[in-house]
């Protein structure tokens, strides 16, 4: 038997979230959750781990339901397991290569699937991690924003979430990225809509953008969520102090964003300013990377969230 580390615990509504150390194929949960590709081929990592203590009937019945499109979920029973169904999550095609949209939707997929199977208590692998390669914090917070949104949207009727991680590191990670990151969406920004703001910064004919360390990746404006007890004002100034070293000195309020889908992890309203700065602007610890872009550029780069409409709205109201 595999030695079990638990970790930290906290509870959404009436879910608990459990963190722990030890073997997936060895919990007695209601579903655990495979890693896996589109063809449903159970190889190695999670699925090779999870065939060779079930038993290959398992590959078998899921075989039978592919292939199934990356980022869907399908269900098969367990075999010689002692949960009652596994939900196979396609994180991946037969490349291995995998992406925050892929395990962000698989995971979207593992719980829907969950609901819908009346399952009560669910457990998790670190989706996209093994053999995909995925950084482990960055899957961390994809998983943690998606149950999130699911305890919140979905009227869910899971018990437990467990996430379960084989080895010491990815415990470690998970451990601290997830519960965190959790309690600061619970205990701090409430239960949403979140309120953000975003700022436009002209410099020497360009657009200042950071480029993201946290899932959405991509280019944005430099910006964030709204504190509790803090104006729009005061939150937009802060996040440009935060992201950009930048100081502001002139503010005129433009428009507001509202479109439930505008920001993949949860429902958000956006406040967009344009600010005048002083300052030399450099990368904050919570950028990747800062850059000053050319206006003519914009269209062709990769932005997160909507931040390429907002630009473009911007610069159609300002010609």
């Amino acid at each position: 038997m595999f030695n079990v580390k638990a970790g930290t615990v906290m509870k959404i509504n009436n879910t608990e979230i459990k963190i722990i150390q030890g073997d997936i194929t060895e919990l007695k949960v209601d579903a655990i959750v495979n890693a896996a590709n589109n063809k449903l081929e159970m190889g190695g990592g999670v699925a090779g781990a999870i065939k060779r203590k079930g038993g290959k009937i398992i590959e078998d019945e899921a075989i039978k339901l592919g292939p199934i499109k990356i980022g869907e979920a399908v269900a098969t029973g367990v075999g010689e397991l002692a949960a009652k169904y596994v939900i196979h999550a396609a994180t991946m095609g037969l490349d291995h290569e995998t992406d925050e949209i892929k395990i962000r939707d698989a995971a979207k997929s593992s719980l829907r699937l969950a609901q819908k199977l009346g399952v009560s208590s669910i457990a998790f692998p670190a989706l996209g991690c093994g053999v995909g390669g995925y950084p482990l914090l960055a899957a961390a917070k994809i998983i943690s924003q998606e149950i999130f949104r699911h305890l919140g949207e979905d009227n869910s009727k899971i018990k437990e979430i467990v996430i379960c991680l084989f080895d010491k590191k990815a415990f470690d990670v998970f451990n601290k990225g997830v519960i965190s990151y959790l309690e600061h969406i619970v205990y701090k920004l409430q239960q949403g809509p979140f309120s953000t703001v975003d700022a436009i910064i002209e410099i020497d004919g360009g657009i200042v953008v950071i480029e993201r360390s946290n899932p959405p990746f991509g280019l944005a404006l430099p910006g964030g969520f709204v504190d509790y007890g803090e104006s729009l004002e005061d939150a937009v100034i802060r996040e440009v102090k935060e992201e950009t070293n930048l100081d502001v000195v002139e503010l005129k309020q433009l428009h507001t964003y509202s479109d439930p889908k505008r920001d993949p992890r949860f429902h958000t309203i956006g406040t967009v300013f344009a600010a005048k700065v002083r300052g030399i602007p450099k990368a904050g610890d919570d950028a990747a990377g800062l850059e000053i872009i050319k206006i003519s550029e914009i269209e062709k780069l990769s932005f997160a969230f909507d931040h390429k409409k907002i630009l473009e709205d911007y610069l159609k109201a300002r010609s």
